[in-house]
């Protein structure tokens, strides 16, 4: 085991213990080049503790064409309500016409999600990435057991990180469930994607995704004619290769 990787995993240890606002407040503490990745519930609820301690955080969100027109108004009032820029990244062009052109629209449900969301999500992601010495995501381990059980708090991302350099990121709400996500939604009158109040609990692209019903885990709403135990589109793609 290298000594970067130890050092990592012995933070993690020490912030497994700790709230999701004082992982904020390390993370923010160590890294000025750190940006958060905004795009749900979770999100939203991070954006809300870090601006209280960097009323200035970087935040990026995807904007891969095929949103609900819900979440564009959602990304539009959480830009309001913190009175915060959110840098809004888009895909490459050409290469949404050539996958549209070679297989149309819903290439997705014939084959699979990956190749959709490597256009859309995953290469202007790491386009970003490469421009940051760490990022803050809204993953929880409850999420999705089969591939986000065991996430850290903290890691190594070495999937997107630039050669010979180290990308950090941090998972600050790793050990919340739903349900405290949405007590402190309601508490703090949090804004959130009116797609939740009608049974959407996981929201992604607008094919992608669809309600759950009550008995249904909230990942089940994505991709769901896809096995279970794969539902990452890439952003956190090293989650199904530890599962």
């Amino acid at each position: 085991m290298s000594a970067e990787l130890l050092n990592t995993v012995d933070i993690d240890s020490k912030l497994q213990k700790e709230p999701p606002q004082e992982i904020l407040r390390y993370a923010l503490s160590q890294f000025d080049n750190i940006a958060l990745s905004f795009s749900g519930a979770e999100d939203v609820v991070l954006l809300d503790m870090a601006t209280q301690i960097r009323p200035n955080i970087e935040v990026f969100c995807l904007d891969t064409g095929r949103l609900h027109s819900e979440t564009y108004r959602f990304i539009e009032k959480a830009r309001e309500h913190y009175n915060i820029n959110i840098d809004v990244l888009y895909p490459d062009g050409s290469a949404v016409r050539k996958l549209v052109k070679e297989k149309g629209l819903y290439s997705f449900y014939q084959d699979n999600h990956q190749e959709c969301c490597s256009i859309r999500k995953i290469a202007p992601l790491k386009n970003k990435l490469l421009e940051l010495d760490a990022w803050v995501t809204g993953q929880r381990k409850d999420q999705s057991p089969g591939t986000r059980g065991t996430i850290p708090v903290i890691q190594n991302d070495r999937l997107f990180a630039r050669p010979n350099e180290t990308l950090t990121k941090f998972n600050p709400l790793a050990n919340w469930t739903s349900r405290q996500v949405w007590d402190y939604i309601r508490a703090y009158n949090v804004p959130y994607n009116e797609l939740h109040d009608r049974g959407y609990q996981s929201i992604g692209c607008e094919p992608c995704t669809r309600p759950t019903g009550p008995n249904q885990h909230e990942r089940e709403g994505r991709w769901w004619w896809e096995e279970a135990t794969q539902k990452e589109c890439g952003l956190h793609a090293s989650n199904v290769k530890k599962a």
